[in-house]
C-alpha cells in the first residue's frame, strides 16, 4: 500500500477510534493507546487490528441509574428541564460540557457526578440551596469550587468526584436566569452590605 492510501486508511481509523471513544467502547486511557499506535502503523492490517472489536453502540432512551457522557473536541450543554440520574459520568477530551442543574430533576437524594477531563472544560452549575460536596484530583489542571452555603437541611445533595489533566473543573452556585456576571455582580454588592453592616454595628457600639 502506498504511502496516500496508507494515510487515508489511518484517518478512517482515527476517526472510527474517535467515534469508539464518544459511544463508550473504551476509556480514554485506551483510546490514547490505541490513537498512538494508528500513528506508529506501518501497515494497513496494522491499522485494521485497532478498530476490529467496535461494534455499532445501542442507545436507550430508558431511565437508568447511571448514564455516561462522553465529549471528544466538542461541546455538550444540558440546560434548563432535564432529567438527572442517581450517577452520571462524563467523560471530555479537549471539549467543553456544561451540566446546569438549576431546573433539572434529580432522581434521587444524592446524585454523584463522575468526571475525568483530559484538557477539557466542565461547568457543573447548581441552585442555591443544594448540598456539594467536590473531591477531584488534579494534575496541571484546576478544580474551583464556588458554592454558597449554608444549604437546606434537607436539600439534595450533589457529590462531584473525578480526576482533572490538563483542563479545569468549576462549580458554582448561580441562582436561575443568573449569568456568570450577574453572579459577580451580586456577590460584589453582597460584600459591600457585609462591609457596611460591619461598620455600622462597630460604630454604634462605640456610642
Amino acid at each position: 500500500m502506498n504511502d496516500t492510501l496508507l494515510s487515508d486508511r489511518r484517518d478512517i481509523v482515527i476517526d472510527r477510534l474517535s467515534t469508539g471513544y464518544a459511544q463508550g467502547n473504551f476509556e480514554v486511557d485506551e483510546l490514547e493507546r490505541r490513537l498512538a499506535r494508528a500513528h506508529s502503523a506501518q501497515t494497513a492490517n496494522e491499522l485494521d487490528a485497532l478498530v476490529t472489536d467496535l461494534a455499532p453502540h445501542a442507545t436507550t432512551t430508558a431511565l437508568v441509574a447511571v448514564q455516561r457522557t462522553r465529549v471528544l473536541l466538542g461541546s455538550v450543554e444540558r440546560t434548563g428541564p432535564w432529567t438527572v440520574p442517581q450517577q452520571l459520568v462524563a467523560r471530555v477530551v479537549c471539549g467543553n460540557l456544561v451540566l446546569d442543574l438549576r431546573e433539572a430533576q434529580l432522581t434521587a437524594a444524592e446524585t454523584t457526578i463522575d468526571v475525568e477531563i483530559t484538557m477539557g472544560h466542565v461547568d457543573v452549575i447548581v441552585p442555591p440551596g443544594y448540598h456539594v460536596d467536590v473531591d477531584a484530583s488534579t494534575f496541571l489542571g484546576n478544580a474551583e469550587e464556588r458554592v454558597e452555603r449554608p444549604a437546606l437541611a434537607n436539600a439534595p445533595r450533589v457529590r462531584i468526584v473525578g480526576r482533572v489533566r490538563l483542563g479545569n473543573l468549576e462549580v458554582e452556585t448561580r441562582r436561575l436566569g443568573e449569568t456568570p456576571v450577574d453572579v459577580r455582580l451580586r456577590r460584589r454588592a453582597e460584600r459591600r452590605s457585609r462591609r457596611r453592616r460591619r461598620w455600622h454595628a462597630r460604630h454604634d457600639c462605640m456610642w
